[in-house]
């Protein structure tokens, strides 16, 4: 009996070492980061994780992120921003056009031939206009870092397009409203949707085909579903959409600021440009696999791509006016735009 007690009172003893070690361990701040992509998504386990774990070694394991794919805290792709500003979530990743008019001005980078084919330039671009042209669109939130995927490239289940008149009368979808532009400007039917939807939407042709990047396709499948992937000489896209990792204000101004400072640390120049390769790698990882798969990769000759060129050239007027009306000044912007993307290109 006394060997017994012995050993129960080295076990308590153990245990209680133990769970003294692991609060030691222990994270001072656990913020949950929430997305709409499922968990093998390149965006999931390329760039949010690593990111996560930056910080993690950032602030010397004080903070932990748990992040959240595939809406699994409840809500729709569209609420993501809601979300965050209301503080039912610490941190999302999301597509600034899943809530059209909230960010009118970073829309610049939206537009056709703003951003051509290079993320990383594109990324740079953003962070570098950021306090002056785009921060108060961001207002009641702290932005981590923005950033855009390669750009829109065409993916039909089975019609091969090299001209705008290819495009004509087909129904495409978009996440984006300039997107949505510049398809009725190529004289076809846009469909707005988030991407999760889209296989769906292909199989059951709700949509002929969509503008996405190539990064997209294996999570999707959509090598099973289409049959031609388009995009411009020299690897040119029509448009790209925008992306924000924002956390909510009240947490931010909850961190103490030496955390605060390390986490901008992470958020860097340096950050932002490798956001930029990590997804124009995932996206020739993509259409590496729609080829295998069969597809077509269908790169347009230059005289092609500027015929496109030039059918979706007024919806950067279209956009200018428009944004004019509510007192911005989108000439400045897109002038501002392409002269940073062009530095950054270089």
């Amino acid at each position: 009996m006394t060997v017994q007690k012995n050993l129960l009172s080295k076990a308590v003893g153990i245990a209680a070492s133990l769970l003294v070690a692991s609060s030691a361990f222990a994270a001072d701040y656990t913020l949950k980061l929430h997305h709409l992509l499922g968990p093998k998504a390149p965006a999931h386990t390329k760039m949010l994780e690593p990111w996560a774990k930056q910080i993690e070694e950032k602030t010397g394991g004080r903070v932990k992120i748990d992040i959240y794919p595939a809406m699994s805290l409840g809500g729709k792709p569209p609420q993501l921003i809601k979300q965050a500003r209301d503080g039912v979530v610490d941190i999302v990743w999301t597509v600034n056009g899943y809530t059209p008019g909230l960010f009118p001005r970073t829309e610049v980078f939206e537009l056709p031939f703003i951003h051509t084919n290079d993320p990383r330039a594109t990324n740079l671009a953003m962070r570098e206009m950021f306090d002056e042209y785009l921060a108060e669109e961001y207002a009641g939130t702290k932005v981590m870092f923005l950033h855009v995927h390669q750009g829109q490239a065409i993916h039909t289940v089975d019609k091969l397009v090299r001209t705008p008149a290819d495009v004509a009368g087909m129904k495409l979808r978009i996440p984006t409203r300039t997107g949505s532009w510049v398809i009725e400007a190529l004289g076809a039917a846009p469909t707005a949707m988030p991407v999760p939807a889209l296989p769906q939407a292909l199989s059951k042709k709700v949509v002929d085909g969509a503008l996405i990047p190539w990064e997209i396709i294996p999570p999707l499948k959509l090598q099973d579903l289409t049959k031609y992937q388009i995009e411009g000489h020299n690897g040119v896209r029509f448009g790209t959409t925008t992306f924000q990792v924002t956390m909510n204000q009240n947490t931010w101004n909850s961190l103490p600021k030496d955390i605060q400072k390390a986490i901008d640390e992470v958020n860097s120049e340096a950050w932002v440009a490798e956001v930029g390769t990590i997804w124009s790698n995932s996206d020739k990882g993509g259409i590496g696999v729609a080829v295998k798969a069969g597809n077509e990769h269908v790169v347009l000759t230059e005289a092609e791509t500027q015929a496109f060129r030039d059918a979706i050239e007024p919806v950067v007027d279209r956009w200018i006016s428009e944004v004019g009306e509510k007192g911005i000044d989108g000439r400045k912007l897109v002038e501002t735009a392409r002269k940073l993307v062009a530095k950054h290109s270089k």
